[in-house]
């Protein structure tokens, strides 16, 4: 087989899996060659596992091509968060470095049940905790556009994975960003789907609808398929919902344009955006305009959005990490510390608060909504910046607290529930990738996922990787 085999999209994959022109194991050692090529400078791929996965091949290529589930054998990343049975599966953290767990996680399962093949784990930060993907097991995942800067996190590894064609689908998780910024920053797709839509754990909150499991790719229809392998009900996870009544690929292949999207770039003032980062949206958006998106200016109201996300945030850290926190603390790195320690200090009164405002925004969204087909927005409130900067500290002049607080733009949209979808949008003048963000109704992944794969062919950015990992540069 030829080295180009990295280039192919997963449906391309699939197609030729199905096809008999390729064999699982000819896309495993594709992958071999690729990482070996390029993960030395970006460090995406951590711990790889090719011999499981070829493995796996071999029994899948004992069943007819077309017995072989919706992937047919193609090869899979997944997020060094869900643990994969008999792979080291660290959470990026020192305390489980060594970890290699029996059972994995079932989004797993799911997607290795529909025809995936694991190839190794994707770097994260500790816990997922950070939107820049570093941590002290593996270090730092570096930026291919320009390895010099970040690319995000939590789900950095991924997206980088993705654009440097190391594997043709990845899994990313998203709680307030963490796989749309990726996305953004990487210049890839990023699909936060409807809460349940990918059953994931058994997890220690089985009710919690903040964080999901999503499908990343190198464009929206490659997203689609990886979405269709991920979904389905499962009884261990009390909010995952049913397959569609049609698989979300039919869907998104008719590329059904919008008809009217609201564009908020700063969700009403809600949130600083660069200069750099608001002309490139805008220039999308008059794309958009020209290829008859009726485009309008408008928001709902998301002021108090953030505190509402802090306090749920906090919760959540308390409910996961307080035991580690006791056990461990000096094994932690200062931001889980914070977020644990922040959610401790909730009062009633801010919890109560919190879920009223959140029930509220959610009544809002829906109205607003059933005046526009979605939402337009910045994916990210600037374009990466030095690997060095753990998180941003300011941006447009407004200087943040925290690390939470650069990531206005998708937290606003977690507390939603509506899925959304980070798609490339261009570039800055130095070469930075910048995505959009449409958001959904609720329960629209289908509809979203038409509506963006009409726009990815519009603005026609995706098809700008995979790419080598370029020289850094100071900028």
């Amino acid at each position: 087989m030829t080295d180009d085999l990295y280039r192919l999209t997963a449906l391309e994959c699939v197609r030729r899996l199905r096809a008999g022109d390729v064999t699982p194991l000819d896309l495993i050692d594709a992958v071999e060659r690729r990482a070996a090529a390029v993960n030395g400078v970006v460090n995406a791929l951590v711990t790889p596992c090719y011999d499981r996965a070829r493995e796996h091949a071999r029994r899948l290529m004992k069943l007819p091509a077309q017995e072989r589930g919706l992937l047919a054998g193609l090869p899979v990343g997944i997020k060094d968060l869900n643990p994969v049975a008999g792979v080291r599966t660290t959470f990026g953290s020192p305390i489980f470095a060594d970890n290699v767990p029996n059972v994995s996680d079932i989004m797993v399962q799911t997607i290795e049940s529909n025809g995936g093949i694991v190839v190794g784990m994707t770097n994260s930060p500790e816990f997922g905790a950070g939107a820049n993907t570093f941590n002290e097991v593996f270090g730092e995942t570096r930026n291919p556009w320009n390895p010099a800067l970040n690319a995000a996190g939590s789900s950095g590894g991924s997206a980088v994975a993705l654009a440097t064609g190391m594997v043709a689908l990845a899994s990313g998780s998203d709680l307030g960003g963490s796989l749309r910024t990726p996305a953004s920053f990487c210049s890839v797709v990023g699909f936060r789907p409807s809460p349940g839509r990918v059953a994931n754990g058994p997890n220690e909150q089985r009710f919690n609808d903040l964080s999901v499991e999503g499908p990343m790719a190198r464009n929206v229809l490659d997203v689609a398929l990886f979405l269709d392998a991920m979904s389905g009900w499962r009884v261990e996870d009390p909010v995952s919902l049913p397959p569609p009544p049609e698989p979300f690929l039919t869907t998104a292949q008719r590329k059904r344009k919008p008809k009217r999207a609201a564009l908020a770039i700063d969700l009403g003032g809600a949130t600083p955006v660069d200069q750099p980062t608001r002309a490139i949206v805008r220039q999308a958006a008059d794309k958009l305009a020209n290829a008859g998106i009726e485009i309008v200016e408008a928001s709902p109201d998301f002021s108090g959005a953030m505190e509402t996300f802090h306090v749920l945030r906090g919760l959540s850290y308390v409910a996961n990490t307080r035991v580690l926190l006791e056990r461990h603390r000096d094994k932690l790195k200062p931001d889980v510390i914070w977020n644990v320690e922040a959610g401790m200090a909730l009062t009633a009164e801010r919890i109560a608060k919190a879920q009223l405002y959140r029930s509220r925004l959610y009544g809002e969204m829906v109205a607003f909504l059933q005046k526009h087909d979605f939402l337009l927005t910045p994916a990210a409130c600037c374009a990466p910046n030095p690997i060095e900067e753990r998180w941003v500290r300011e941006v447009d002049g407004h200087k943040f607290e925290n690390y939470i607080g650069w990531l206005t733009l998708p937290a606003c949209i977690t507390l939603t529930t509506c899925p959304a979808i980070s798609i490339p949008a261009g570039f800055t003048a130095d070469g930075r990738p910048v995505g959009i963000q449409l958001v959904g109704a609720p329960r629209g992944d289908a509809d979203l996922l038409s509506a963006a794969a009409a726009i990815d062919e519009i603005l026609g950015v995706s098809s700008a990787v995979p790419i080598d990992p370029k020289p850094a540069r100071r900028l």
